[in-house]
């Protein structure tokens, strides 16, 4: 016996009683099929939050949800959600199977909304791809993050992450807390003074604060200081990262090569030229066609060679297990940077010096930024897809969306 249509949408659909499917409508010029779902007149109705079984009151306007498509027709169900009259919490509408409350879409299509964002990185691209408008997906995804963040338990975090992210240009800037262990962005706030990170360390219980074991950051005060007033014992935990140290001696050779560079050139030698780059590689990173050219340049008495041979040994420093023999070899170091009459050089030594204790903690805890900066690169391509946010807050929402290991969605 052939399936009637009706019945072919309620399996489809899922429904179950009380809810039916009284039409189904093809509208071949527009490529779109209507479905129609009822329910009995005399059926009762749990009250969304207290569950009390009520009669139906009466019934909202007539609404319509986006479903998945049926083949290449889009295809939106219809219905008129009843309401029912309360004791104790008013008159309200109530929860229908297919959809979740102040949504356009039904449970199956936001999945699908979902998973296109993911790919997609961008809504624009979602939104081409599924044929809906801006405005519905931006509110796919603010539900989504809101259901993500409610589902979240509030687990011990043991090795923080603490990293700035540029905004837009003119010091906007931006801070994210990182779970280092599970690779998720945990928190973004405006700014990054230490009001920005203490936002973060606030909403922790005292037990998750007392579990966090190592905290991984640049050298930046305010959130040196917003982490030793929240976090039990952060004299000990807090780690400076060790690729911002060397990005910082990496500026200083970079620094030494421009002024040599230009001393070069008003003599007419172009040794320097095109070696940019060169400088910045870790000695075993060089590329292969680069080696012997730079070999040859290395050796030859240029202040950048030199400052470049301080910088290699500087990366020593985090081999050592133990912080004596750790100190021990900064102070050697230190004492060449300092005499080398390179004043970049020595203002980099100097800030290492002044920070050296946290510098150090490396040696027990074993931990960098790294997983911080490759979520930074993702919010960097994230951004760079979208062609950049029109507010923070929205930045913000994409930030959790793609980063947050949230679970996004509908059940």
């Amino acid at each position: 016996m052939p399936m009637r249509d009706t019945e072919l949408y309620e399996r489809v659909l899922g429904l179950a009683e009380p809810w039916s499917v009284s039409d189904v409508v093809l509208k071949v010029a527009e490529k779109r099929v209507d479905v129609w779902v009822e329910h009995p007149a005399e059926q009762k109705w749990p009250c969304p939050k207290c569950g009390q079984a009520l009669c139906c009151r009466d019934h909202a306007e007539e609404r319509a949800w986006r479903h998945l498509d049926t083949c290449q027709f889009q295809t939106h169900l219809h219905a008129r959600i009843p309401r029912v009259a309360c004791p104790e919490h008013g008159v309200l509408n109530v929860s229908v199977p297919w959809a979740e409350a102040r949504s356009r879409f039904t449970l199956l299509m936001e999945c699908l909304v979902i998973d296109v964002l993911e790919q997609c990185a961008t809504l624009t691209g979602a939104c081409r791809l599924l044929g809906i408008s801006w405005d519905e997906a931006f509110g796919v995804m603010q539900r989504a993050v809101a259901r993500g963040q409610s589902r979240k338990k509030a687990l011990p975090i043991r090795h923080l992450g603490v990293d700035e992210k540029a905004y837009r240009k003119g010091h906007s800037y931006m801070t994210v807390v990182c779970d280092l262990d599970r690779s998720t962005v945990e928190y973004v706030s405006g700014d990054r003074k230490a009001e920005s990170l203490a936002g973060y360390f606030e909403s922790l219980s005292p037990l998750c604060l007392q579990a966090i074991e190592a905290v991984a950051m640049d050298m930046w005060e305010p959130y040196v200081k917003a982490t030793m007033e929240w976090v039990p014992l952060a004299k000990d935990k807090i780690v400076f990262d060790r690729f911002h140290i060397m990005q910082h001696m990496n500026d200083a050779v970079d620094t030494v090569r421009k002024q040599e560079h230009r001393t070069l050139m008003a003599d007419g030698d172009e040794t320097l030229k095109q070696t940019k780059y060169l400088w910045l590689y870790a000695y075993e990173n060089v590329p292969d066609k680069r080696v012997e050219a730079f070999e040859a340049i290395k050796d030859r008495k240029l202040k950048t060679a030199r400052a470049w041979a301080i910088k290699e040994c500087l990366r020593d420093l985090w081999d050592y297990r133990s912080v004596g023999w750790a100190r021990k070899f900064f102070r050697g170091w230190f004492g060449w940077a300092r005499r080398s009459r390179l004043e970049p050089v020595k203002k980099v030594a100097a800030m290492i010096r002044n920070h050296l204790n946290n510098v150090l903690t490396y040696c027990k805890h074993r931990m960098t930024n790294a997983v911080a900066e490759g979520l930074n690169s993702k919010i960097m391509s994230i951004k760079r897809r979208a062609c950049g946010y029109r507010n923070k807050a929205n930045f913000k929402l994409a930030i959790y969306f793609f980063c947050g290991g949230l679970d996004l969605h509908p059940r």
